[in-house]
């Protein structure tokens, strides 16, 4: 979760559903505002946020924190600072980041006084620029990529194949601009292969989706947007679904982006 989804009553319902599981394990994120500069990373920010997310989340501790974004108007050294204190009080127990560019996540880790052990960024066959560079700086460093929306938005659920659902988050003025991104030619085309694999496997195009999120090099785990208590049994039921090595080239393929210098060298 983070601190700014849904004005903080997203961290309020993770608080009141694990109240009595202590053993359950917290990620969160702060650094996100909701005024023109979008991001801030500040020290004063951050720990302000992670106290109000601790008490939201009526816990003494986050078992991994991230910071939301990169901050250009705030030095890193100033992040990273107020993630160490988090981090020495007790607060937070491991330190991670979000939506950094593999730059960024190099600079990031080689400049903290604790291991940064996840990076929270968008992946999903609909999505996967992050193959350039973020993950092999985070092969390199030894970080997990936490995979959000595997789903490609919702799209490769297949539910707006035909149109969009008035019931869909595409349909609201909240979230259209998000979504619509992924209803062009391409994605269709990723969409209907990912239909065609569940249907001669018998399985779901969320089972298709999520299996070849997970089994992609340095995932250590999806992250799932659920809106609804039955999307989210849907979804649980789909965690141990595998994919055949021929369907994984064939989703990779269909669903390739384009690549070249300086990713194979000059000469190639």
């Amino acid at each position: 979760t983070a601190d700014v989804y849904s004005d903080g009553v997203s961290e309020e319902n993770v608080g009141e559903f694990c109240r009595e599981q202590p053993d359950v394990l917290i990620s969160s994120k702060a650094g996100s505002v909701r005024t023109n500069r979008r991001r801030d990373a500040s020290r004063s920010h951050l720990l302000t946020a992670l106290d109000a997310s601790l008490r939201r989340l009526r816990r003494t501790h986050i078992d991994v924190w991230h910071v939301h974004a990169w901050d250009p108007y705030t030095p890193i050294e100033e992040t990273l600072s107020a993630a160490e204190h988090a981090i020495d009080s007790g607060k937070v127990r491991y330190l991670g980041i979000s939506n950094y560019s593999g730059w960024q996540l190099t600079s990031a880790a080689l400049g903290s006084k604790y291991p940064i052990i996840s990076a929270q960024m968008e992946y999903s066959l609909l999505q996967r620029g992050i193959e350039r560079e973020v993950i092999p700086a985070a092969e390199d460093l030894g970080v997990g990529i936490m995979a959000w929306s595997p789903l490609g938005r919702g799209v490769l659920t297949g539910k707006y194949r035909h149109g969009t659902p008035a019931d869909s988050r595409a349909a609201t003025s909240h979230f259209s601009a998000f979504i619509t991104p992924y209803l062009n030619d391409r994605s269709r085309a990723i969409v209907d292969a990912v239909c065609t694999a569940a249907e001669g496997l018998g399985l779901t195009p969320i089972d298709v989706a999520l299996a070849w999120t997970s089994a992609r090099r340095q995932v250590s785990s999806a992250v799932i947007g659920a809106r609804t208590a039955a999307q989210l049994r849907v979804v649980l039921n789909s965690v141990n679904a595998q994919l055949p090595p021929e369907i994984h080239e064939a989703l990779d393929e269909v669903s390739a982006i384009e690549r070249g210098y300086p990713d194979f060298g000059w000469n190639q």
